[in-house]
């Protein structure tokens, strides 16, 4: 069976599996479903061995560009559609619980904690529309869900994410809150602009080749942690933002457009959005409760 041919290579290599190690069965199960679609690629565009060479130095190269800022990897994820394809397997829909979208690749950790209504906006530039963001956090049966931590991020008017530009100061347009005991969230950021993700590097070489565009709609990132429920990671659309049906990324989602309106001189903001979401109760920790 070692001997191959262009018949039987791909039975050949699935054979060798688990013969020198063990392996689990998921991994058996992975990996002979990625052989064969791998196998049936090569057949299908009858791929030749430059072809194969420019892809290894592709994949070489696009490791080389990943560091703390930029994650190569999930941008070209992004831009094939398949993190937000793996977010949809992972996170089905069964009820009412909101719909989660793609993390993104410049999200942060630990950004700062902030007491509820409190600003992210720590740099300002002359053509933002602040905003008062506010919502409610509820469980499946319609109750606020008190204490949930809440991170939130988005790019700066200027297009660009506070990571990945030096005149931004630290964790700008970045922040931790939490909601209080009715579930009620509420902060103050600015509006969202349509930005090109980065299209340098190899992740504009597989968009050129694509002939296809970098650029994303106006969105706010959010993440919802809680013991008891299961995380949600999500993102908001401006429902008057350019690229909504063209996204560069495909993570637009009805359900998460949403639209700002003028706001109340009280606030103290140009614009006021809300928005609610809807948890789903966490199978596992909820079993591990009723034991």
């Amino acid at each position: 069976m070692g001997i191959v041919n262009l018949e039987n290579i791909t039975d050949v290599v699935i054979a060798s599996l688990g013969k020198s190690g063990d392996i689990t069965d998921r991994q058996r199960e992975i990996m002979t479903s990625l052989i064969k679609h791998l196998h049936g690629f090569c057949k299908d565009v009858n791929l030749q061995h430059g072809e194969f060479l420019e892809g290894c130095d592709f994949l070489k190269r696009a490791g080389q560009t990943c560091d703390e800022n930029r994650q190569e990897f999930i941008l070209l994820g992004d831009i094939l559609g398949v993190e937000v394809l793996v977010d949809m397997l992972s996170n089905p829909i069964e009820g009412t619980e909101s719909e989660s979208t793609v993390l993104g690749p410049f999200y942060r950790e630990n950004p700062p904690v902030l007491p509820k209504g409190a600003s992210t906006i720590l740099k300002h530039y002359d053509n933002e529309e602040t905003a008062y963001y506010e919502g409610y956090i509820r469980d499946a049966a319609g109750n606020g869900v008190a204490g949930v931590t809440m991170d939130v991020w988005e790019d700066a008017p200027n297009g660009i994410y506070e990571n990945l530009d030096p005149e931004q100061p630290e964790y700008n347009l970045r922040g931790r809150f939490e909601t209080d005991e009715n579930g009620h969230y509420a902060f103050v950021a600015v509006r969202p602009v349509p930005y090109p993700i980065p299209d340098n590097e190899t992740a504009g070489e597989l968009l050129r080749f694509m002939g296809h565009h970098p650029n994303r709609p106006g969105h706010m990132h959010f993440i919802f942690s809680k013991d008891g429920y299961r995380p949600l990671i999500s993102q908001i659309y401006d429902a008057e933002s350019d690229w909504l049906d063209n996204d560069s990324v495909f993570a637009v989602k009805d359900s998460l457009i949403g639209t700002f309106k003028s706001a109340a001189e009280a606030l103290g903001t140009d614009l006021h959005f809300e928005f609610d979401f809807v948890l789903k109760t966490d199978a596992n920790a909820t079993s591990v409760a009723a034991e």
